[in-house]
């Protein structure tokens, strides 16, 4: 199978769901894909035990079969999508294809594809019906109690609240952590490779002293020979698939909500394409949360609550919140390249000059005195300190391409250049020569624009227990 990313025509021809089983016993789920006769499997192991049994259970497996799919298809990026045995809702059928066709957005930009008339070949499933339809589906289910299927808002009561906290590690999550901490029995959750964990996430989730909730995911190994194999490759919308994973891994460990931590600037598009826009973080924004929501819903299955506490919060609200907890000065670390698959080339400290260093230092500045920020990057220096990264600073700020990271909306960092200007101790140096320039720019966001990005923007989806 050969790919030239300039000759979209050399794509595959169907991409095809063929089924998922799940093991009680070693808490294992697979799931089967093929394209064009090339099968692939991915495996995800959670907690093993009777409740794998449940309705809700298998209804979640379900799910994530649906949405890990994104990752074999994109290899080769057929125009039709084959669902097979597995009947979808009208509901479910809408969300699929959006998910795959801004999900792979940012891919279909870089490898010249258009995705727009992408067609999905499915059975229809009544509503009522969907969650029993995947043929590897146990024919009797053991019913779980009410209470550890009641999300928020559902008539039955619960004494408290079990939350269920996606944690990458990062200022986002942590900030989360400590709000839902407060409101309800949390605990973190965290997807590894088999026998893998970052160093990045697993310092900080240490200093929460919260449970961790693990899963382990094993993608199929034909996916690390892309090259090899003349495969497409490209960005898939992997925090849709780990939201699928952390909806399983809430009904196993008998959790009510899973809390994501995805600020309302997630849901800017990063550039347009061929007239859509295009969005490096789809599937952590407010168009996929809701959609995501919706097909929870209307599950029969009663699945656990979905929301992320941040949809309403600039991250600049996220770094002023994130300055007061000294805690985890020392052991966070967004940084790239501690991120690697390969755990021989991670850095076990910030590289300082990655994009996302660039922009966690930006968004830190206004609060975080200057000299602790410096000691945080301690190897490298400061990104405000070198002159070198002057360009991915003004990209970050509107001058430039924004990058294709999780980072924050322009206007967002053009207020935090201004109010770390403004710091006593910042009185020189590429900050000022930034704030200089954005402060003479018609656009450039007042001081009561700062102050209104501290406050909540647009709405969210917090259920009443959790605000």
């Amino acid at each position: 199978m050969s790919h030239d990313p300039s000759h979209p025509a050399h794509r595959g021809q169907v991409f095809r769901y063929e089924s998922f089983t799940t093991d009680a016993d070693s808490g294992a789920l697979t799931c089967r894909y093929q394209l064009d006769g090339r099968e692939f499997a991915e495996r995800f192991t959670l907690a093993p035990g009777p409740r794998w049994h449940t309705e809700a259970a298998q209804a979640a497996a379900r799910l994530v079969f649906l949405l890990a799919g994104v990752s074999y298809y994109k290899t080769a990026a057929p125009p039709v999508i084959d669902l097979g045995e597995t009947a979808v809702t009208d509901t479910e059928l809408a969300f699929l294809r959006e998910f795959y066709r801004q999900g792979l957005g940012e891919f279909a930009y870089r490898n010249a594809l258009d995705l727009s008339s992408l067609r999905i070949e499915a059975r229809r499933a009544p509503a009522a019906a969907s969650a029993t339809q995947a043929p590897t589906a146990p024919a009797t289910h053991t019913p779980a109690p009410a209470s550890a299927l009641a999300a928020p808002g559902h008539a039955a009561a619960q004494e408290s609240l079990r939350a269920l906290v996606p944690f990458g590690g990062g200022i986002d999550s942590i900030v989360v952590v400590e709000r839902v901490r407060k409101l309800a029995d949390a605990a973190l959750f965290i997807v590894n490779r088999p026998a893998d964990r970052f160093a990045a996430i697993e310092a900080p989730a240490a200093v929460t002293g919260l449970p961790i909730v693990r899963a382990e995911r094993e993608i199929d190994s034909q996916l690390l020979r892309s090259a090899e194999l003349g495969f497409l490759n490209g960005h898939v919308p992997v925090t849709g698939i780990l939201s699928a994973i952390a909806v399983l891994a809430a009904v196993l460990e008998d959790r009510d909500s899973v809390v994501m931590s995805n600020e309302w600037s997630a849901s800017i598009p990063t550039l347009e394409y061929q007239g859509h826009p295009v969005n490096h973080q789809f599937s952590k924004g407010d168009v996929f949360e809701a959609a995501f929501r919706d097909v929870l819903a209307q599950s029969p299955a009663r699945l656990p609550g979905y929301f992320s506490w941040l949809r309403d919060r600039t991250e600049l609200w996220v770094g002023q919140e994130f300055a007061a907890l000294e805690q985890y000065h020392s052991s966070f670390r967004s940084c790239n390249k501690a991120f690697y698959a390969d755990p021989a080339r991670r850095l076990d400290h910030w590289c300082g000059r990655c994009d996302k260093c660039c922009f966690i230092d930006l968004i830190l500045a206004p609060f975080i005195p200057a000299a602790a920020l410096r000691q945080i990057f301690t190897v490298t220096p400061e990104p405000l300190d070198d002159p070198g990264l002057a360009g991915k600073f003004w990209s970050l700020l509107g001058a430039g391409a924004k990058p294709f990271e999780c980072v924050g909306e322009v206007n967002e960092c053009r207020a935090a250049v201004l109010l770390a200007a403004r710091r006593d101790d910042r009185s020189g140096g590429l900050l000022q020569e930034l704030a200089r320039e954005v402060a003479g720019w018609p656009d450039a966001p007042s001081a009561g624009d700062a102050v209104a990005m501290l406050a909540p923007v647009g709405e969210n989806f917090i259920p009443a227990g959790y605000r």
